[in-house]
């Protein structure tokens, strides 16, 4: 996963560009955009920003050093449904950083714009990780392998032997997911609690207009996508992954409970 991380890096980006060029013809390299079209969002509740708020976010962001944001170096784009009802479909702008060679955590936006909506979070491990996880705890996550195989899952901006080599890696690993927002019912305000999101596990279940609007603003195919990948090996799933296919799932309630070392 070194390879992407260095390839996705600000401060690496020129040094592992030039060894690609190097490595593959140029034409390999060409034809993916970093950014798509910018999306028509909502917007959020409260009034416009003032000039002194303005004056102030541009002061703090020259004079503060930001260091957990700086290390998030890679942007990935899918897609993710509502745990216990896929007809909830959302797409997913993930941007994660590489703690270890096992351990991801991403911060996911509804757009790669400046003003998206922050919606949730993913941790994701490996598969070495995701066996050693207590069964009742496997039964929050999901595998990557249909994302990954399907061309769904996608890096925008990296070249297709960078994007390949991440996504060799990527296929074998497992996701936790929980959306913070749900923007496809309140788009104001973050209201009520988190839900546990999954992925994808094979062809039919996306909406295909949802697919195609992203393919159309990224300027990608997804088939060509699917294609490029055709000799990555598909895995077989550890066994209490995607556990929605049962037909029973684990989803949050909001429930009262006593507080615990009260001080008043």
């Amino acid at each position: 996963m070194s390879f992407l991380h260095n390839f996705s890096c600000r401060r690496c980006f020129n040094r592992t560009l030039t060894a690609a060029l190097v490595a593959a013809p140029f034409a390999t390299l060409s034809g993916r955009q970093a950014n798509a079209a910018d999306k028509k969002l909502m917007p959020v509740s409260g009034s416009s920003k003032s000039m002194r708020s303005h004056i102030l976010d541009t002061a703090a962001d020259t004079l503060q050093t930001k260091k957990p944001i700086d290390a998030m170096s890679e942007y990935l784009n899918g897609f993710h449904f509502y745990a216990d009802d896929m007809g909830r479909q959302i797409e997913a702008n993930h941007f994660c950083t590489h703690l270890t060679e096992d351990f991801h955590q991403c911060v996911i936006y509804e757009a790669n714009q400046p003003n998206a909506r922050l919606i949730g979070i993913e941790y994701i491990v490996s598969e070495r990780i995701f066996k050693t996880l207590p069964d009742d705890e496997k039964k929050l996550w999901h595998s990557h392998h249909y994302e990954v195989k399907s061309g769904m899952l996608v890096a925008p901006g990296v070249p297709n032997p960078g994007e390949h080599a991440f996504m060799t890696d990527l296929i074998n690993t497992y996701g936790k997911t929980w959306h913070t927002w749900q923007i496809d019912r309140d788009h104001d305000l973050p209201l009520g609690i988190p839900q546990l999101m999954m992925g994808f596990t094979k062809d039919g279940q996306i909406q295909k207009a949802s697919l195609d609007d992203r393919d159309k603003r990224f300027g990608i195919s997804t088939q060509s996508e699917r294609e490029n990948r055709a000799d990555i090996p598909m895995p077989d799933v550890v066994m209490g992954a995607n556990s929605w296919q049962s037909g029973k799932t684990m989803q949050l309630q909001l429930v009262e409970v006593p507080v615990k070392n009260l001080k008043k």
